[in-house]
């Protein structure tokens, strides 16, 4: 399985402002080339009127792509691409708009302003670490129940589901790393009668 990774919360937005120029900082979970260019047009399409759009992303799979989309060469994607390369966040678009104020900020003022803009834009999202887990489910006898809940929790387990027949059928997701320890809590609290069974490999947020 593939090893975890930090990746995007959600979307995030920051405002920053300089001499006058509006910097709009925008964050997205992305997950191909594909999807970071078509939010990447969108937000084109809404700040129609906005001097620059200046962008990066960085996908898991190694694509990484940055534009100073008119501003001097290396004063905005490259600085922006570099917060993120900090954070070792990937599968990650982030686009700074910018609003000319009219009064020129030099290549270090834009290194700046488009560094904070994306940093800000970052902190709004939040990051959170994407992980290898198993999704599994349990058949319990009713006695052991209560036990076999506090079993998954033990290990970080998430009970998802619990179908009630002559015994109990418990879905849950467990990270991958717990599997072995929580099979041998389970087989001991039930004389070796519960074994989980396998139902899939997922990756979501730890």
């Amino acid at each position: 399985m593939t090893e975890a990774y930090l990746t995007p919360a959600g979307e995030g937005s920051s405002e920053y402002v300089e001499k006058k120029s509006r910097f709009l900082g925008r964050v997205f979970a992305v997950s191909s080339e594909d999807e970071a260019r078509a939010l990447l047009e969108a937000v084109k399409r809404e700040h129609y009127d906005a001097r620059h759009n200046c962008w990066c992303y960085i996908l898991k799979s190694g694509q990484k792509r940055y534009s100073d989309d008119g501003e001097p060469q290396g004063t905005a994607g490259q600085p922006m691409l570099n917060v993120f390369e900090r954070e070792r966040v990937v599968d990650v678009l982030c686009v700074v708009t910018r609003y000319f104020g009219g009064i020129l900020l030099g290549a270090g003022g834009l290194c700046r302003a488009y560094t904070k803009a994306a940093k800000d834009a970052l902190d709004a999202a939040g990051i959170c670490k994407m992980q290898p887990w198993l999704r599994q489910t349990v058949s319990a006898p009713y006695a052991l129940f209560e036990r076999v809940k506090l079993l998954i929790a033990a290990q970080a387990g998430v009970l998802e589901d619990a179908q009630y027949g002559a015994d109990i059928l418990v879905t849950y997701r467990i990270p991958a790393g717990a599997d072995e320890a929580l099979r041998t809590a389970l087989r001991e609290a039930s004389s070796g009668m519960i074994a989980p069974q396998l139902l899939e490999e997922i990756f979501c947020a730890g």
